[in-house]
C-alpha cells in the first residue's frame, strides 16, 4: 500500500512553503485518495501501529508521526534563527527539539545560505551583534548549487537567502528560536518575536571549518546523505529501473521527489510521482520498486 497526501501551501513573509508530508499537529498532512481517504497522517499511525511506522519507531513515538518534509521556495531572507535540542525544548518548553537537513534543489545564479559561525563568538559578542543588527556579519556563507548538502543539528545558527529551493527533512516539530528577522513585519503587518534570549542559551558558538554535508554522487544507485537520530536519508538519481529491500530497515519510508517524474511500485499498488511531491510506504512492505519516466527521476528516500 503506498499512501498519497494532500500538499499545504504555506504562504511566508520570506516567500512560501509546500508541506508534502507532516506529523506535526498544527498542520497535519491528509491522505489523498484510497480507503483511508481523509485520515490524517497521524490518525493514520493510531490505526495503523507497527504496520505503518515500524515497531521500533512506534515504540519512540506512539501514534504521532515523527517527521516534517517540506519544500521552500525562497524570494526573501528567512531569519536567523537556531533550534533547540529535544532535550531543551522539552525541559524549558515542553515541546519537540528540531534537527533538519537541507538538500538544494534549486538555486538561483549566486543564491546562498547562512549555516554556521565564520569564527568563534562569546554570549556576550552575540547579544552585541543581535542588539545592533550586525549579526549576519559573523555567520558563514556559502555559495549553493543544486545537489548541495547541509545537516542543521540542534545549537547551528542558520538561515536561507533569496534564489534557494530547497527541500527540507526534520523533526515533525516548529520549535524555533528567531534571532534576528530585519526590522521586518509578519504578514500579518505585526513585528515577528524574536527569541535571543532562549538561542543565547543553545547557540553552538564555536565555528567549523566546514558546514557542507559531502557525498559521492553516482546514478542508480542508493548514496547516504545524512544519518542522525531522528532520520536517515539518501538519494537515489534514477535512469533505469531500481529495486530496493525495504526487509531489514523496521521503519516506513518516505520517497520525496525532487527532479523529474516516474512510477513507484509495492507489493499490491503502484503511484505516479513528480517533482515536489512525496509517497509514503508503510513498514509493512518488504520491497518497493522505481521506475522513471523520461531521460532522470531523482528522489530522497527517508526512514527513522
Amino acid at each position: 500500500m503506498l499512501y498519497r497526501l494532500d500538499p499545504i501551501l504555506r504562504p511566508m513573509v520570506w516567500g512560501s512553503e509546500l508541506w508534502v508530508l507532516s506529523g506535526y499537529p498544527e498542520r497535519v498532512s491528509v491522505v489523498a485518495d484510497g480507503p483511508l481517504k481523509g485520515l490524517t497522517v497521524n490518525e493514520l499511525a493510531a490505526r495503523e501501529k507497527e504496520r505503518l511506522l515500524g515497531a521500533s519507531v512506534y515504540s519512540r513515538f506512539g501514534d504521532s508521526f515523527p517527521l516534517l518534509i517540506k519544500f521552500l521556495d525562497v524570494h526573501a531572507p528567512l531569519s536567523i534563527q537556531v533550534h533547540p535540542s529535544e532535550e531543551f525544548a522539552r525541559t524549558r518548553q515542553g515541546l519537540y527539539g528540531k534537527t533538519e537537513m537541507w538538500y538544494v534543489v534549486d538555486a538561483q545564479p549566486g543564491a546562498g545560505l547562512m549555516a554556521g559561525f565564520s569564527r568563534d563568538l562569546t554570549p556576550g559578542e552575540y547579544e552585541r551583534r543581535v542588539a545592533d543588527g550586525s549579526i549576519t556579519e559573523v555567520i558563514a556563507h556559502h555559495r549553493i548549487t543544486a545537489g548541495d548538502v547541509f545537516f542543521i543539528p540542534p545549537g547551528r545558527v542558520h538561515a536561507l537567502l533569496p534564489g534557494a529551493y530547497i527541500a527540507e527533512i526534520q523533526q515533525a516539530s516548529d520549535s524555533t528560536y528567531r534571532i534576528w528577522d530585519y526590522n521586518r513585519p509578519g504578514l500579518d503587518g505585526k513585528p515577528r518575536p524574536l527569541h535571543t534570549a532562549l538561542a543565547k542559551e543553545v547557540l553552538d558558538f564555536q565555528a567549523l571549518p566546514d558546514y557542507r554535508t559531502h557525498y559521492e554522487q553516482a546514478e542508480d544507485a542508493l548514496v547516504p546523505l545524512v544519518s542522525c537520530d531522528w532520520f536517515s536519508t539518501s538519494l537515489l538519481d534514477l535512469t533505469e529501473p531500481f529495486s530496493m529491500d525495504l526487509g531489514s530497515l523496521d521503519s516506513f519510508v518516505a520517497v520525496t521527489c525532487v527532479e523529474g517524474c516516474g512510477r513507484v511500485e509495492c507489493s499490491d499498488d503502484s503511484a505516479e510521482i513528480r517533482a515536489g511531491s512525496c509517497l509514503l510506504v508503510p513498514a509493512s512492505e518488504s520491497n518497493i520498486v522505481f521506475e522513471p519516466s523520461g531521460e532522470a527521476m531523482r528522489v530522497l528516500i527517508t526512514n527513522v
